[in-house]
């Protein structure tokens, strides 16, 4: 197939990877060159990580980066697609805005789909004349390593929109979970649910955060704990989704001060060298600040 992925930050080039991994042709869009480069340069270092670890053939490498281009010209990225999956950044409107533009543009039988992690996928496609055709494909990041995909059914999709995108899913070699459009859909409502109480317990000093990772990993043998895993996905990804979840479900899901606080700082978790923890490339090095000041 001809694929078309709009966004090339974390999820786009991943959800790029395993797509031409699968032999599909690719076409990664965003709105400067230089996004678009960098998304490429960090498939081929995942690419390269693999070879280096054996689990890539250096031939699987090639054939891969043969099967991905590059545009900042979303007509180019979509107009022969079969499939647009849409990882811009996690706001209502551009979603929206970004699924009108890609049905002026794409083939009229073209699936398009979200990869949001909670928004209504039902009021994202709403957009599209022939709203049966849109569909939520909710990967989880990192994109190459992680196995499952949330296939997000949204009121107007229909039975040959889900089965076309859980073939896909399939296709690539990832687990597809169908879900209905719910706030949150299953796996952002219960991670986030963990989450945010992991966060509660470290600003009234229950306990570190590295204690409490230690808890879940060894006692529910979860293979990272609940704050590291917030400061992977992004502090502030996970405040967003925590407002939107509150105001969809109420109060249970108020994001705590200490949260708050962190986003304001800046202090975003992994990608900006310090959230709960402080990293190193790549690599937890410490705990941000003394965790029972936060209290």
């Amino acid at each position: 197939m001809n694929v078309g992925v709009l966004g090339a930050g974390t999820m786009g080039h991943g959800i790029a990877q395993v797509t031409a991994m699968a032999g599909h042709d690719v076409t990664i869009r965003d709105i400067e060159t230089e996004f678009v480069e960098n998304g490429i340069d960090a498939i081929e270092e995942n690419l390269q990580g693999g070879v280096e670890r054996d689990k890539v053939t250096p031939a699987e490498k090639a054939a891969t980066l043969e099967h991905i281009s590059g545009t900042t010209d979303l007509q180019e990225a979509v107009e022969d697609a079969d499939l647009v999956v849409e990882a811009v950044p996690e706001e209502m409107d551009l979603k929206k805005q970004t699924f009108e533009d890609v049905a002026e543009h794409a083939p009229e039988d073209a699936v398009i789909a979200s990869n949001t992690s909670s928004m209504s996928v039902t009021e994202i496609v709403s957009t599209l004349d022939n709203p049966e055709r849109g569909i939520g494909l909710h990967f989880f990041n990192p994109v190459h390593i992680m196995a499952l995909v949330e296939v997000v059914v949204g009121e107007q999709t229909s039975d040959e929109t889900v089965e076309f995108a859980t073939n896909f899913v399939e296709d690539i070699g990832k687990t597809a979970v169908e879900v209905q459009d719910a706030p949150g859909f299953a796996s952002s409502r219960l991670g986030v649910s963990l989450g945010v109480e992991a966060v509660r317990m470290v600003q009234e000093g229950v306990a570190s955060p590295s204690d409490i990772d230690d808890a879940m990993e060894l006692g529910y043998n979860h293979p990272m704990g609940p704050i590291e895993l917030g400061d992977v996905v992004g502090l502030d990804v996970r405040l967003d989704i925590l407002e939107h979840l509150r105001e969809e479900l109420g109060e249970r899901f108020r994001p705590p001060q200490i949260l708050r606080r962190k986003v304001r700082a800046g202090k975003l978790g992994k990608k900006t060298g310090e959230g709960f923890y402080v990293w190193e490339d790549g690599e937890i090095v410490g705990t941000s600040g003394d965790w029972g000041d936060e209290q």
